[in-house]
């Protein structure tokens, strides 16, 4: 693991136990998995890239546009696979194939990664097969401060 991966993960880590709010950002006051994201952005880079639109719960679905996956190449560049993986790393995730990626976390290591889960808080889950094959995409956190 390299050492901004390190990083990233001891930040996720931090956020262990933040309550889910939808369109939160803030460590231990509340987050949804778009804000946890946003939060180690922060204490990474100092500030966020670009500012985030009001969305709804179920935005992937009413907007028709991959707007997450189009988010993780603007801002964190070419997607990497799955093998390439790395803890610190951003996953996507999407339910179903034909649908909109719409949760994303940080790989933690080969079996778990941390996300804010809906009606709970930021959690550790194991990567289990259900999570796995859900995974549509993995960008690494870039290592220089994007303008």
């Amino acid at each position: 693991m390299s050492g901004t991966g390190d990083r990233i993960v001891a930040l996720a880590q931090g956020w262990i136990g933040t309550p889910y709010r939808h369109q939160g950002a803030m460590r231990g006051v509340g987050c949804d998995c778009i804000g946890l994201v946003r939060g180690i952005w922060r204490a990474l880079y100092g500030e966020e890239p670009e500012a985030v639109p009001a969305y709804a719960p179920d935005w992937a679905e009413r907007s028709g546009e991959d707007r997450l996956m189009d988010a993780g190449r603007r801002l964190f560049g070419p997607a990497l696979t799955i093998n390439e993986a790395e803890p610190g790393d951003l996953l996507l995730f999407r339910w179903r194939p034909d649908c909109a990626a719409k949760h994303a976390g940080i790989l933690v290591g080969p079996a778990h990664f941390i996300h804010a889960y809906e009606q709970a808080a930021v959690t550790c889950s194991a990567l289990v097969p259900s999570w796995r094959r859900r995974i549509a995409a993995v960008h690494r956190f870039p290592t220089a401060r994007i303008d």
